[in-house]
């Protein structure tokens, strides 16, 4: 169970707004691990969740939960989000931009911190979930017409690119 699924079992309000570059927004009052996964098929498209808690478009990734690895955790969260099986292959990168910031309902703040890794499909059959009112395969050329977070359209352009050197903020 993802951490988004914890707050939800207990009935924590779990809407969200980000914030990116905005002098306007509130403090972090925590970091917690997260992870995401830049996932292509065959056809070199990108798989895509449009979350439930936020309506943007994302690739699929979550919070690492106390007594797993990060790559279990990758597994872990793209399953419970989209249906899909992977394996993890290789970092993306470390996004940990401070001037990007997560507020909860609940008065949560979170910083960005997120560890984004490529996997590669290995079975399953796309599905929704809790946190994904959508799941898709995109053709990376449909990718701008979405409301993708610049956050999360930074770590698919570093997908895209596959330059081999890890990005890190």
């Amino acid at each position: 169970m993802g951490w988004l699924q914890d707050r939800e079992s207990v009935g924590v309000n779990v809407s969200r707004i980000d914030y990116y570059n905005d002098p306007g927004a509130p403090k972090a009052n925590s970091i917690r691990v997260a992870v995401s996964a830049f996932v292509q098929d065959s056809a070199e498209r990108v798989l895509m969740i449009r979350r439930t808690d936020n309506d943007k478009y994302s690739i699929p990734g979550g919070g690492l939960e106390a007594g797993e690895s990060v790559a279990d955790a990758v597994v872990r969260e793209v399953k419970e989000e989209t249906g899909i099986d992977v394996r993890v292959t290789k970092v993306l990168g470390v996004f940990s931009d401070p001037n990007h910031v997560i507020a909860y309902d609940d008065g949560e703040v979170l910083q960005e911190f997120s560890i984004c890794f490529y996997a590669e499909p290995v079975g399953g059959k796309l599905r929704t979930s809790t946190e994904s009112k959508e799941v898709d395969w995109i053709s990376p050329d449909k990718l701008a017409k979405l409301d993708i977070h610049p956050s999360i359209m930074l770590r698919i352009q570093h997908g895209l690119a596959n330059d081999g050197e890890p990005y890190f903020t």
